[in-house]
């Protein structure tokens, strides 16, 4: 097994001495260099023999955002993650280089001691490298073998008007939806409701964006809203969504009960309680991500007769999310991103 290469681009002595030491405990992991700007990085990236970046956002002479634009234009398929603050600011920039093809990002820690900052990198930093770099660090993507879903599950005879879309997305996911959302009508006749793995002030300016883009209406979900036609609401970082009835309405929940897949917000949450309203009207679509999240949800999905979208294998930052709920069986219809929008308003209409 040969190790990853990785670099280390951050105008921190303190922070690149961090980051070398929080890698190096992982012996499938190698360090090949640490400089402090963007211009020493796209340097050392000509050079070759690097496997992933890790960027940071704020940076002297050429900054993260920058150095990433001129990596993509020679390196469009090198694995760069974003290392920001967990700030407004950090959050605006962050989520501009995810929508320029930075494959991740990870929050800098707000750890009390050098040894908590160490195990917060090394849990949040590493797995995201191994799994953008599963040639080097990971088999390909095991599922454990699941019965058949035609075995598991009876077949739905007559497949019920959509009444609601739920969406699940996790790595890749700011510039899957960056994608996807724009291309809804103003017309569309139900609403949607997104969770997407992300910390606070990450999710709001996500929904700001995604709503100068589109023509229905997106914004970060609060507590008591309803869900209306047209509109999207954006799980809010750090807080897990559900759907409550109340009377002839449905309004959305938010709380901040344990993570599920190590997530908050989570799409098994979320799916659960929309199984649960809004049964076989439910049209579920999953996109890029890492992890499982969303698995047990869409099962609980096609129990009640509802339909499900996954976003295919080459058009996914990383096929973990979608391909877990693939392979397991519980997938209508496995697409390319860009064609996930004409299925899923065929589908509203039918």
């Amino acid at each position: 097994m040969s190790k990853t290469r990785i670099l280390i681009v951050d105008d921190s002595v303190v922070v690149r001495r961090l980051l070398d030491k929080a890698l190096s405990v992982d012996p499938s992991l190698e360090v090949v260099g640490a400089v402090s700007n963007g211009r020493l990085a796209l340097t050392k990236i000509q050079l070759g023999n690097i496997d992933l970046v890790t960027l940071d956002v704020e940076m002297p002479e050429m900054n993260g955002l920058e150095t990433l634009i001129e990596i993509r234009k020679t390196h469009p398929r090198l694995p760069v993650i974003m290392f920001s603050q967990c700030t407004q600011r950090g959050a605006v920039v962050t989520l501009d280089a995810l929508f320029h093809g930075a494959s991740d990002y990870v929050t800098k820690p707000f750890a009390e001691n050098k040894e908590a900052a160490l195990q917060y990198i090394r849990n949040e930093l590493i797995p995201k490298i191994k799994a953008l770099c599963p040639q080097q660090s990971l088999p390909g993507l095991q599922v454990a073998p699941r019965p058949s879903l035609a075995k598991r599950l009876p077949p739905v005879q007559v497949r019920q008007k959509v009444k609601v879309i739920a969406i699940g997305a996790s790595t890749g996911g700011p510039k899957a939806l960056a994608a996807l959302v724009p291309e809804f009508s103003s017309f569309l006749s139900v609403p949607i409701v997104i969770v997407q793995h992300m910390p606070p002030f990450f999710t709001q300016r996500l929904a700001e964006s995604l709503a100068s883009q589109s023509a229905i209406k997106v914004r970060e979900a609060i507590h008591g809203d309803l869900l209306e036609a047209g509109n999207a609401l954006l799980a809010p970082g750090g807080y897990h969504i559900v759907l409550e009835r109340d009377g002839t309405r449905i309004q959305v929940k938010i709380h901040q009960g344990p993570e599920e897949n190590y997530c908050r917000p989570s799409v098994d949450v979320l799916f659960r309680s929309v199984a649960k309203i809004y049964g076989a009207g439910t049209l579920a679509v999953i996109l890029t991500g890492m992890g499982q999240d969303g698995l047990k949800g869409c099962e609980a999905i096609k129990a009640v007769g509802g339909q499900v979208l996954v976003q295919d294998k080459e058009s996914s930052v990383i096929w973990g999310m979608p391909g877990f709920v693939a392979q397991a069986g519980f997938a209508d219809k496995v697409l390319p991103l860009n064609q996930l929008a004409t299925e899923i308003t065929r589908r509203v209409k039918n």
